[in-house]
Parts: structure tokens; sequence; C-alpha cells
């Protein structure tokens, strides 16, 4: 697999992008896949000025010597983006190298691209963004301290640390499944996440928080997988902690029963969340 770093938005705009998959998460989906090796390309001025056939040439044949290559069908490459896949299956016959297209895949007649996977989610549209995915879109992140106000509301938290470009959903409260090392390996723990600035409470700093449905254990600095299964309601400001903790437990229940969850035996471990 080759692909550009940055990604060449971020190197013409010379701003950050957000991202569906940081590099760390990507890679761990391409191993899934049965990539053996990914090939980043530093994307610069340099690159950015070579033109289709110089890029063909230089970087495709004379640097990487491939033999074969498979693009989408919208695929655009060499300076100001001059270059087909069309035009790339020309080129590279000239070098015996063989081009394979592949068609865009649809969805009920619409393109399935990134910019409608983002939108789905930025509505909290999660059943659309996961159907546009082929699977459930995650957050990965390491557990850290929060301000443990769960825990004194009786529904401790997991507070996630993400890569400072991921791309975040709309800000609310989801019915999630969560994965990781200290969760039993694959096996899939049900939850409620809350994604915001917690304003029931002061807070000037958003947050992702995890509570986990039937089970407690330590989970600092452990890395977790949230799968977000369905957007339950957007982020709300409570006049009190007891309306916020009603509202949690109202959450926890809705989160429950989309999920389908039967209550199984909790496991307890040495602290809480």
């Amino acid at each position: 697999m080759v692909t550009f770093n940055p990604h060449p938005q971020e190197f013409f705009t010379g701003q950050s992008r957000e991202l569906l998959t940081p590099l760390d998460e990507k890679v761990q989906h391409l191993q899934h896949m049965g990539v053996q090796q990914l090939v980043l390309l530093p994307f610069n001025q340099d690159l950015a000025a070579l033109t289709p056939t110089n890029f063909v040439e230089h970087v495709l044949v004379q640097a990487l010597g491939v033999q074969e290559i498979s693009v989408g069908q919208d695929f655009c490459f060499g300076c100001k983006r001059l270059g087909t896949s069309e035009d790339l299956k020309a080129i590279a016959s000239q070098y015996g190298v063989t081009v394979h297209i592949v068609p865009l895949r649809t969805l009920k007649g619409d393109r399935i691209s990134s910019s409608a996977i983002r939108q789905a989610l930025q509505q909290g549209d999660v059943e659309l963004a996961n159907r546009l995915l082929g699977r459930p879109y995650a957050l990965v992140g390491d557990v850290e301290y929060g301000q443990q106000v769960g825990r004194t509301l009786g529904f401790p938290t997991a507070n996630l640390r993400l890569p400072a470009e991921k791309f975040l959903p709309r800000f609310g409260v989801y019915a999630v499944s969560v994965i990781g090392a200290g969760l039993g390996g694959d096996r899939n723990i049900p939850g409620v996440m809350n994604i915001g600035y917690r304003p029931t409470v002061a807070g000037t700093q958003r947050t992702v928080e995890v509570h986990l449905l039937d089970w407690t254990g330590n989970l600092y600095g452990q890395t977790l997988t949230v799968n977000l299964k369905q957007f339950l309601r957007p982020e709300q400001k409570f006049a009190s902690l007891t309306e916020l903790k009603a509202q949690i437990q109202q959450d926890a229940d809705n989160a429950r029963s989309h999920l389908s969850v039967l209550r199984p035996t909790s496991t307890s471990m040495n602290a809480n969340l």
C-alpha cells in the first residue's frame, strides 16, 4: 500500500486535517486486511511539482519498482492533479506496468466517500456512517485520569486521550461497544459514551468519556477501541447534578436497550475506572 504523508490538503493549505483514520489506526486496519507493507511518500514541493509522467517514471517505476498498480476510478495525481486513472494506465503501460482501475462504490446510488462519511458523523447519523464504512466508526485512545465526576454520580467513566487529528462525530451521547486488552481481548463490552464539554459541571475542555455497562475495573493507561453504534441525544446542560445523574441513568438504559444487552455477572477488579 502506498499513500501520501502528510495529506496533500494539509501541504497545500498549511492547516492540519482531521482524519477518519489517523496513521496508527490506519496501520491496524491495513494489517487486518492482509497488507504487509505500507509506504509513506513524503508529500513536499518536489513531489507536488512532478508531472504525471515524471511521477510514474521516477516514483513508481524507479523508486518503488512497481509491477502492478491498483487505484480507484477517481484517482488523480501529478502537478495540479492533472493525471487521471486512465492517464496512469496509459503511462504505466509504457514501462510494462499493469494498472487495475477499481470502480466507484455506491450506496443506494450515492457515491461512498470520506466526505459523505464525515457529513453523516457530523449529523449524528452513526448507522449511515457505519454502512458507508463497512464497519463501525471507532475512537481509539488511551485511558487517562479525569476529574472523576462520573464516579461521584455512580457512573465511573474511562476518559480517552485521542490523537489530536482524529475526526470527532457530533457532540453528544452514544451507545457503543468497547474492546481492549484489559477487557478480555476481543470481547465487546457495551457502554455509553459522551463527547463534549460537560456544560453542567462548567467544563472548559472537550472530553471523550465512556461508561461501561455491567463492568468495573482499572483501565488507566490502557488502550480502548470504542465502536459507535447509535447516537442517543445531543449534549445539553442540566440544572443540577441530580438531573444529570437521572439523565445518565436514562442514557445507560437506552444504550442497553439499543445494544440488546442481557445483564451479565459483573466483573469486579481492584479499582473503579
